[in-house]
């Protein structure tokens, strides 16, 4: 169901803060109502696992009622995704681990961006798809 609500990228305040502000963005927060309601449920953007594994977005999205799919599917085509998506970009290992930057995908009726919480960026909503290479995404209940 693509629908004509617009979402507001949120600035990451803190250098791993990004799924933190992607949340905050799912959910129509600032980045400090985010992260602390973040930090209730025991989850710091200084914990590296907040950017390399799904658990952490996904209970801060549930505490928030944001509903997420199942799994995580492998990236395919931008127009395969779903109207809301949580995309892991950047993706690389780091002694064997996996790392990667959260980004928000959203479609509306009008057209598609990514919401990128990147403080260093210039323009927030990214129209520039064909640069940015998204490893897989986690499907966000389209009411978000």
């Amino acid at each position: 169901m693509v629908t004509d609500h617009v979402m507001t990228p949120v600035i990451q305040e803190e250098p791993t803060g990004c799924g933190i502000a992607a949340c905050a963005a799912l959910a129509g927060l600032d980045y400090e109502t985010a992260r602390t309601r973040a930090a209730a449920l025991g989850i710091h953007a200084s914990d590296r696992t907040l950017w390399s594994q799904t658990v952490h977005v996904r209970r801060l999205l549930a505490s928030l009622g944001i509903e997420t799919i199942e799994g995580e599917q492998p990236f395919t085509d931008w127009e395969d995704l779903p109207d809301r998506a949580l995309l892991a970009i950047k993706w690389r290992r780091i002694d064997g681990v996996p790392f990667w930057h959260w980004v928000v995908f959203m479609r509306t009726e009008r057209e598609s961006v990514v919401l990128d919480s990147k403080a260093a960026l210039r323009h927030h909503m990214r129209r520039d798809f064909g640069r940015i290479k998204p490893k897989w995404f986690i499907e966000v209940d389209s009411r978000a």
